[in-house]
C-alpha cells in the first residue's frame, strides 16, 4: 500500500479513472454487441440505429483515452463494411 501522501493521491486518482474507463469500456462493448446481433438478425433498420450508437460509443471511448483513436476507427471501418454488405444483399 502507498506509504507517501502523494503515491496514496495517485492511488486514489487511478481507481477514480479505472472504474470510468470500466464503465465506459463495457457500454461500448455493449453497444457493438447489439449491432452484431442486429446485423445476424438481418434487420437493416435496427442494424443502421444500432450502427449508430456504436460508432458513437466507440468514438467517446477514444475521445475519453479508453481505447486509441486508430482502433476506434479500425473498429468503426469494420462494422460499417458488414453493415454495407447486409445493405447490398
Amino acid at each position: 500500500m502507498a506509504t507517501h501522501k502523494s503515491a496514496e493521491k495517485r492511488h486514489r486518482q487511478s481507481e477514480k479513472r479505472r472504474l470510468r474507463n470500466q464503465g465506459v469500456r463495457s457500454r461500448m462493448r455493449t453497444t457493438v454487441k447489439k449491432f452484431l446481433a442486429s446485423l445476424d438478425s438481418g434487420d437493416s433498420e435496427a442494424a443502421t440505429a444500432n450502427f449508430r450508437t456504436a460508432e458513437r460509443e466507440l468514438r467517446k471511448a477514444a475521445t475519453k483515452g479508453v481505447i486509441p483513436k486508430q482502433r476506434a476507427n479500425r473498429h468503426v471501418g469494420r462494422l460499417s463494411k458488414r453493415l454495407e454488405s447486409l445493405r447490398s444483399s
